[in-house]
């Protein structure tokens, strides 16, 4: 007998061998007909598994991520099955679950696939899954699997097998197909009940621009129709709202092939957003005690080497910069943290003169594949609000904690409201890919969870998510239409000091290693504005607004009036503009609306006799007519309730 331990604490005994779905169907047959997978021991695993030894296990249906994630991979083996059956000699690539859905990156050969045919493929999945094959997991030995692949012709699972080693490598099959797979699975394709196959794209060959080009099929699936029919409607919802086309209807920014993939060209009104923004949170900055500082965005290869982030971001860097000096290299700075660290050691520092808080908005390279560039929330160059905060030990807790009071304030003021503090820690099963000693990571680790216990913030663990130099606290914001953003970091990081040898004259005239606090509230202003973008759907808070108000004269007879009442307006700090061309009210009314400006000032016979203004709301409609100081009081009132 074997003790299975549940998420509760409770423990029972089962024969050794059985598995998961065993134990879900020993507890309820309603639960172990929504059995996806098992975390068995902390490790997600198919639920036909056999367990062998006392384990500690969870049972994961549709309600968990993990569950969800192997619903997703098996779909996209379910996929590529139709696709085997109705494409002679297709080869596979990978084929992973991504957030919401999945892809398979397959070779179709001379042909071409568009999305014409989906209809089709989406019936054969279908039939496919009626027929209810069971997942099936097979360990194989290395020799095998070359002398199974290489009879398939499939030069991609070959390749695959290069890195792996005996005692790895599994098959998983269902119906007639075969597939070099870790898994996990579901238990069989009936549980797939509805199919969508969303795209097409083209994916270079393990990313690399140099190789084979291969056709990226993206799908979703579900195990009710109902849930397929809300996805696609909240799909609608996202296109809607989509930043690209939002920047291009309201004129914030754009891109530009000659000046490069990635780069992002700021318009005048997204130019304006930027900016208030950036002073928005350097106010906030000043208040808590922070200094500006400006680094260069190249830096000497010696400087990243020194770091880490040569050995951690050389692959994902530009190219160095060489000089005429023979040997000498620069990079465009994937990092503000290392130039941040030469500023601290610039002078001697006391302990009476830490905590130090240097704050830049710096901006930072990345060579991301082409592929993975979206819009402006993957990009190659963008803006980090980045500060680094230099301070004992005994301070680390406390300024932690008012680094997470600033990154609440800013997102209030913004409008996110639904959030959840990702505690990010080390991997204990896989050290090698962070720097440091244990005890720094154990003192770090337990900083944040101290900290984020102090603030009664809604947390969650996520073990293997930590900066290769320290933990973090992740701020993960729901936005108005459910999805998950990863917005604001806060990090402890006992490491860089250690590497760049910082040091401070403690009260005992002794030498001291100082701590770093890495945060960013907003992240990166690129990804941010784009998040926000969408969850206000361009309706940015009337404090953030460009044009906070549109004069609409009914006629020129009325020009001159509005422009008292702009000049009225603009002296008491308000944002806003005329509109004078020779439109008609009611298309004046009509573009103020598509360019989401907040209020519409309709200016008229009456109003000019009256001194008053008639108010529109955008996406309300009329108040009323209003005195120029009741109009001035209404905006500052709203203005004022966003940050109290």
């Amino acid at each position: 007998m074997i003790n299975i331990t549940f998420p509760d604490g409770k423990v029972r005994q089962y024969p050794k061998g059985t598995n998961s779905l065993e134990i879900a169907k020993s507890i309820s047959e309603g639960l172990a007909r929504n059995v996806l997978a098992a975390k068995v021991n902390n490790h997600v695993w198919d639920a036909t598994r056999a367990i062998t030894t006392d384990a500690s296990l969870s049972l994961l249906t549709w309600d968990n991520d993990e569950g969800k994630n192997a619903f997703w991979h098996s779909s996209a083996h379910l996929m590529a099955e139709a696709l085997e059956a109705t494409i002679p000699g297709v080869k596979f690539g990978i084929g992973p679950a991504i957030e919401s859905g999945y892809y398979y990156d397959v070779d179709l050969g001379d042909r071409t696939m568009t999305p014409e045919e989906f209809t089709a493929l989406e019936a054969k999945m279908l039939e496919l899954a009626r027929q209810k094959n069971p997942y099936t997991r097979k360990e194989v030995s290395k020799a095998e699997a070359i002398t199974y692949f290489k009879a398939k012709g499939d030069e991609y699972k070959l390749e695959l097998l290069e890195g792996l080693n005996d005692g790895e490598i599994t098959f998983y099959q269902q119906g007639n197909f075969v597939d070099l797979c870790r898994g996990p699975h579901i238990p069989d394709t009936g549980f797939i009940k509805a199919v969508k196959l969303l795209k097409i794209a083209g994916a270079y060959w393990r990313g690399d621009e140099k190789r084979k080009q291969l056709t990226r099929i993206y799908g979703i699936t579900f195990p009710q129709q109902k849930l397929l029919t809300e996805h696609l409607q909240f799909l609608e919802e996202a296109a809607k709202r989509d930043h690209r086309k939002l920047g291009k209807e309201l004129g914030l920014f754009t891109f530009s092939q000659k000046v490069g993939a990635g780069l992002p060209l700021w318009l005048p009104k997204g130019t304006d957003l930027r900016e208030r923004l950036v002073n928005f949170l350097k106010v906030a900055q000043a208040k808590s005690g922070y200094v500006q500082v400006v680094t260069p965005h190249i830096g000497h290869k010696d400087l990243y080497v020194t770091s880490g982030h040569y050995e951690k971001y050389g692959a994902d860097s530009f190219q160095p910069i060489k000089t005429p000096r023979e040997g000498e290299e620069f990079f465009l700075k994937p990092m503000n943290c290392p130039h941040h660290c030469e500023i601290y050691k610039s002078s001697p520092r006391s302990y009476k003169e830490l905590p130090l808080r240097l704050a830049e908005f710096g901006t930072v390279y990345r060579y991301e594949q082409s592929g993975e560039l979206h819009g402006l929330t993957r990009v190659r160059g963008f803006t980090q609000d980045d500060a680094h905060l230099f301070c004992t030990e005994d301070q680390v807790k406390e300024e932690f904690i008012k680094v997470i009071d600033l990154v609440l304030y800013v997102f209030k003021a913004l409008g996110f409201k639904d959030f959840t503090a990702q505690i990010s820690l080390r991997d204990p099963e896989n050290k090698a890919k962070y720097i440091g000693s244990d005890e720094a990571w154990h003192k770090a680790e337990n900083a944040i969870i101290e900290a984020a216990k102090e603030k009664n913030l809604n947390t969650v663990v996520e073990l293997g998510e930590a900066a290769f130099y320290g933990p973090k606290l992740d701020f993960m914001v729901k936005d108005a239409i459910g999805r998950k953003w990863q917005l604001g970091t806060i990090q402890v990081d006992y490491n860089l000091p250690e590497r760049f040898e910082l040091e401070y004259v403690g009260q005992d005239n002794k030498m001291h290693r100082p701590v770093m606090i890495h945060r960013a509230p907003f992240g990166s202003l690129e990804r941010f504005i784009a998040v926000l973008l969408e969850h206000c759907e361009g309706n940015f808070p009337l404090w953030l607004s460009s044009e906070q108000f549109a004069i609409l004269p009914i006629s020129e007879k009325y020009h001159d009036y509005s422009q008292k009442v702009l000049n009225m307006l603009k002296n008491s700090d308000l944002r806003g503009l005329v509109d004078e061309r020779n439109e008609k009210i009611g298309k004046k009314i009509r573009d103020a609306e598509l360019k989401k400006v907040p209020y519409m000032l309709i200016v008229g016979e009456k109003e000019e006799a009256e001194n008053k203004v008639s108010v529109r709301k955008h996406g309300q409609g009329d108040l009323g007519s209003n005195s120029l100081e009741e109009f001035t009081q209404l905006l500052k009132t709203e203005i004022n309730s966003t940050f109290n």
